[in-house]
């Protein structure tokens, strides 16, 4: 399934963002073992987007249209620099395991404000339809 991107232009990368993995090794497009990103984001991108134009590998099995929860992430600075949440993410939020307060689907966190934003991606992001059975 394809990401859904942002359906407006952006502005320029302005907005710092820290990305922290907790299973860096799975989710790193190259491999690696680099478990904090620091990158600059753009206002209007979500930030899936921002993970993915990264080579961060969050999971989105539904393509970022808030119809499952795969891209699950906690939020743990700056939610004040980020859309908030609609009924239908609160909704779907629920579905993901590891729930907290901070807990936010990243395909429909779009950067408003000026940052700094810090998320966390749980080392269970992953889609089981993906993995290779043991």
């Amino acid at each position: 399934m394809h990401m859904r991107k942002s359906d407006h232009d952006h502005g320029p990368a302005t907005v710092p963002v820290k990305i922290i993995l907790e299973n860096p090794e799975e989710l790193n497009e190259d491999g690696s073992n680099k478990s904090v990103h620091e990158v600059m984001a753009a206002k209007g991108e979500h930030l899936l987007e921002v993970a993915m134009d990264h080579g961060i590998n969050i999971e989105h099995a539904c393509g970022g249209v808030c119809a499952c929860s795969t891209c699950h992430v906690y939020v743990e600075e700056g939610m004040d620099s980020l859309s908030e949440a609609e009924e239908e993410e609160e909704d779907r939020v629920e579905e993901a395991p590891g729930l907290q307060i901070n807990s936010r689907l990243s395909c429909q966190c779009d950067i408003k404000g000026d940052g700094p934003i810090v998320f966390r991606v749980p080392a269970w992001n992953r889609n089981a339809v993906k993995e290779v059975p043991h």
